[in-house]
């Protein structure tokens, strides 16, 4: 069972009044969290008041990468050359380390966002480019455990975060079920709260397709724009902490 274990958000990916107190809000509950940083979404000015955010209440920032694809909100993968995905993985990496700076906080994790995400799990090229990124810029990688990303980054040490998500289904293999799929976001807020227990203690979950699988996290995510994001992120940090696992970021 881990006893304690990193509560994530994604965060600022949505810049109306609402969606930013909401995220603040979240703030107050997560112990680290990871910021859109131009890819699919964010701007200077959500960047600058998450990272405010989260040096007042003194929880985790990281960066939240993406495809550069803010139509499609990053969660498709696009036809980019390796060249110029680094090019612009580069870019949002300094845009946000720029503003980090202006706050006077540090960043500390690198997680890519949606399509990416998923796509690099298994894919060499991809893999091996999150890894010479989060190297340059001495940023521990967020990714799923038993991945591709996962072998790469401990075979050239590089600081690795193992994630896993309260409010999406997994398949039988361990990746996530896409979004395209009906059933792959979990609506239920009491079936959120019982997936996340599972990954905290290290028990089985049921996949897509009804098969159990365990899950080893360091690091439980909830994404912001999930309904009733909030309310779950209260009650999942409750429930946590009455099964006596501490909330707090890795490392």
């Amino acid at each position: 069972m881990t006893s304690v274990i990193d509560l994530n958000a994604d965060l600022g990916e949505d810049d109306s009044p609402a969606g930013i107190a909401r995220d603040i809000a979240i703030m107050d509950i997560v112990s680290s969290c990871n910021i859109a940083c131009g890819g699919h979404a964010g701007s200077p000015e959500i960047m600058r008041t998450m990272l405010a955010a989260a040096k007042a209440r003194a929880i985790a920032p990281g960066a939240h990468p993406s495809y550069p694809d803010r139509i499609g909100f990053g969660r498709e993968s696009i036809d980019i050359s390796l060249a110029d995905l680094e090019i612009s993985l580069t870019e949002q990496l300094q845009d946000i380390g720029a503003i980090a700076a202006e706050v006077g906080v540090t960043l500390t994790h690198l997680k890519p966002h949606g399509a990416l995400y998923n796509d690099a799990q298994d894919d060499p090229e991809l893999a091996t480019l999150l890894i010479d990124i989060a190297a340059r810029t001495n940023l521990a990688l967020v990714g799923l455990p038993g991945s591709l990303v996962e072998k790469k980054a401990k075979q050239q040490g590089i600081a690795y975060i193992a994630e896993a998500f309260i409010d999406r289904r997994y398949s039988g293999n361990g990746r996530l079920v896409p979004r395209s799929e009906v059933g792959a976001v979990i609506a239920d807020e009491d079936q959120r709260i019982q997936q996340g227990l599972s990954l905290a203690k290290g028990t089985a979950l049921t996949t897509q397709d009804g098969t159990p699988l365990t899950i080893s996290a360091q690091s439980l995510c909830l994404h912001s724009d999930s309904n009733g994001a909030l309310e779950t992120a209260k009650k999942m940090r409750l429930a946590l902490e009455h099964a006596g696992i501490v909330i707090g970021p890795v490392g």
